[in-house]
């Protein structure tokens, strides 16, 4: 026991840990979130930055048992409060702007701990920009390391819900599809990576929630009066997005803790 003092006061005093990393520290949960500057290989060089301050955040309000995960990137954190939007209790935002399904898959440890009631993921689209890196205008961002194929995007959304469900058998899952852009460069991969997460439904590891075709014009973008910029969502889309899963959160919310 004096061992385990004299170390930790150690570690404080040298500055290794500090703030929230000393709650979590005492508190067990240190090992629930990825650790070093780099995330994701597939990361640019904004989302390494920006990522490790989202957890950082994530660490200093750390999920608690048998809420409702919304995980994904800025479509989901820019959603803000979605127990506000909902109206329902306990639905925690774990969006990370910029992030792709590698990502996702390395701080998967944190949603499966606290066993929640239900995980709803929409990932992807962060993948196919770096998959098509060289069009639309987005020489701004390095990018070191490039996704394969649409393919594999959809291959890596199953894995994260063969993850959850393996460490969280009881936890309801929904894919949610990725939704459509303005960016015409990106059309094809979208419906590719659609096509086949509606297809991975039928190993019935989670419940498909078809976000695209609320969204989707008759020549496959984005509907205009829904966004911002031609990717994420102004508040009329945000609340269509509500409307949409309404029923879907509301049948979740009543069911009985186990």
């Amino acid at each position: 026991m004096q061992k385990y003092i004299l170390v930790s006061i150690l570690l404080i005093c040298s500055g290794f840990l500090r703030g929230q990393d000393i709650q979590l520290y005492y508190s067990g949960l240190e090992f629930l979130y990825p650790s070093g500057e780099v995330i994701s290989q597939y990361h640019n060089d904004w989302t390494r930055v920006y990522c490790r301050q989202r957890i950082n955040s994530f660490k200093a309000n750390p999920l608690t048992h048998h809420e409702i995960v919304f995980i994904g990137n800025s479509l989901t954190e820019k959603g803000g409060n979605w127990s506000e939007k909902f109206g329902i209790a306990h639905i925690r935002n774990r969006g990370i702007s910029g992030d792709v399904t590698d990502g996702v898959m390395k701080r998967l440890d944190e949603v499966t701990h606290f066993k929640p009631k239900a995980v709803f993921i929409l990932i992807g689209i962060n993948d196919l920009f770096n998959l098509h890196h060289d069009e639309g205008g987005r020489s701004n961002l390095k990018y070191f390391k490039i996704v394969p194929s649409a393919k594999y995007v959809a291959e890596n959304i199953l894995k994260i819900a063969k993850t959850i469900h393996q460490d969280s058998p009881d936890t309801q899952i929904y894919v949610r599809t990725v939704l459509p852009t303005r960016r015409d460069f990106l059309k094809d991969d979208i419906l590719a990576v659609n096509k086949l997460v509606k297809q991975n439904e039928e190993e019935g590891i989670y419940t498909i929630v078809d976000l695209y075709a609320q969204f989707v014009d008759e020549e496959g973008r984005m509907l205009e009066n829904l966004t911002v910029d031609g990717v994420h969502l102004n508040a009329e889309g945000y609340a269509r997005w509500v409307n949409f899963e309404r029923p879907i959160l509301e049948s979740v919310s009543e069911t009985q803790n186990w």
